[in-house]
């Protein structure tokens, strides 16, 4: 006899989730989803054939294993508590996924607040664009119990091609914000060079391909070319506002932990300045070599174009 696969509720729709309930359903799991905008669920749902429920607690009370993916810790502390939070409708034995960014203490604070409820947390966040969560290639980062990360493999496999694990709660979270703090110097490093090269009268997309055919082309250079080179037509895989929220919680960890972070302190003025702009709507990482032309002209005293204008700007 083949056991049933297990039922799983995704709380929150976004860039990144929602590929992830598209493969999970097509892999022949029951997904429940629920969003705050409630038109997000019934889009992927009407798409997918998965259920909706009106709150975290009526998706998590049908599920043996929850995916939680949200913006930040203030969003992941209203989802889970309170009379329609998660940890009112956990099922005994249920595990729960934490996949959003955040800090490592809030996921430390979650796991005996979930454990009470007879189920596990384990914080999972995930390295990898929303290219390879269509594709179900994903890294998940994990921190929590062994055992508990054995019994939902099966379902992480759909999802991702490799799963680290830590050790501790919140050693996930650790990772995802050290990965995090890589790919963002990478991104300041590439619209400084990219722009260099401009300047300097290289054409733009051969500059750019330039560096998908060096010692340079990391993944990151690579899923990231079209935006560099028509950032007009950006496809936004992360806001400058979560690029501005993940550098906080990464300066708040430095800081904790007494870790030097020079580069760090370089990349929060670059974002910082594109905040000040009005660009927290756009592609948190295409934004900054945009921001940097704009700079560039107005130094040289040129016309500074109108690649930084907000989103819905004349």
């Amino acid at each position: 006899m083949i056991d049933a696969l297990p039922t799983l509720a995704v709380v929150g729709i976004g860039r990144i989730s929602r590929p992830m309930v598209v493969r999970l359903r097509r892999a022949g799991h029951r997904v429940t989803v629920t969003n705050r905008t409630r038109a997000r669920a019934l889009d992927v749902a009407a798409e997918t054939g998965a259920d909706v429920a009106g709150t975290p607690r009526e998706a998590a009370s049908s599920a043996d294993i929850v995916i939680v993916c949200l913006t930040d810790d203030t969003a992941v502390g209203e989802v889970y508590h309170g009379p329609d939070g998660v940890l009112a409708g956990l099922r005994e034995g249920a595990t729960v996924l934490e996949t959003s960014t955040v800090a490592p203490q809030t996921t430390r604070d979650l796991a005996p607040r979930v454990l009470e409820r007879g189920a596990t947390l384990l914080d999972t966040p995930l390295s990898g664009s929303v290219e390879l969560a269509t594709r179900g290639e994903l890294t998940f980062l994990v921190g929590g119990p062994e055992e508990a990360l054995d019994r939902v493999r099966p379902v992480m496999d759909v999802l991702a091609t490799r799963v680290l694990h830590f050790g501790a709660s919140g050693n996930g979270s650790i990772m995802k914000l050290a990965i995090n703090s890589l790919l963002l110097s990478m991104a300041t490093a590439l619209a400084e060079a990219l722009v260099l090269a401009e300047r300097a009268g290289i054409d733009r997309a051969a500059a750019y391909d330039a560096f998908t055919q060096s010692a340079a082309a990391a993944p990151f250079v690579l899923y990231n070319r079209d935006n560099f080179v028509r950032p007009r037509e950006a496809a936004i895989h992360m806001t400058l506002s979560l690029v501005a929220k993940d550098l906080t919680l990464i300066d708040a960890l430095a800081s904790s932990v007494g870790a030097p972070m020079a580069q760090l302190d370089a990349n929060r003025k670059l974002v910082d300045q594109a905040m000040a702009a009005g660009l927290e709507d756009r592609d948190g990482v295409s934004v900054l070599a945009e921001l940097l032309r704009h700079n560039a002209r107005a130094e040289a005293g040129q016309p500074s174009g109108q690649e930084i204008r907000p989103p819905g700007s004349p």
